[in-house]
């Protein structure tokens, strides 16, 4: 199977870590909207989960408030302890086509990474921002 690879704007990116900055030390999770095209998956919003729950050492939300949504690509979450790496809690609860962690201290490229559904890491390129007002 063909790597996809995931394109996430700067500004999108930053608004990721500021989230997670703010509900620190609590999970944060969103969903992300997007594209994929030619083996390429293009965020291009986030969609915060009406009635989500954000905890220590969890968040979750009910995948069943989307349904057909289909602009809906995956999932983002952040995992306080700094480890980016998917937990088979996070693989049983995947929803979409990606999963992304970003870890503490939520800012710079090593402090993301991609999954898919086989919790084979997907390469992530950072790419110029939207512009948009988040």
């Amino acid at each position: 199977m063909a790597t996809i690879l995931v394109q996430v704007p700067k500004d999108i990116l930053d608004a990721i870590y500021d989230g997670a900055k703010q509900l620190y030390p609590r999970e944060s999770f969103l969903l992300l909207r997007g594209k994929k095209s030619k083996g390429v998956i293009k965020i291009t919003d986030l969609v915060l989960a009406p009635f989500a729950v954000h905890g220590q050492g969890f968040a979750h939300f009910n995948p069943y408030m989307f349904s057909g949504d289909f602009s809906l690509v995956g999932t983002v979450h952040s995992h306080p302890s700094g480890n980016i790496s998917p937990s088979h809690v996070d693989m049983n609860y995947f929803f979409g086509r990606i999963l992304m962690i970003v870890g503490y201290p939520f800012e710079g490229q090593n402090s993301v990474a991609a999954y898919d559904s086989n919790a084979d890491k997907l390469p992530i390129e950072v790419t110029a921002a939207l512009g948009k007002d988040f």
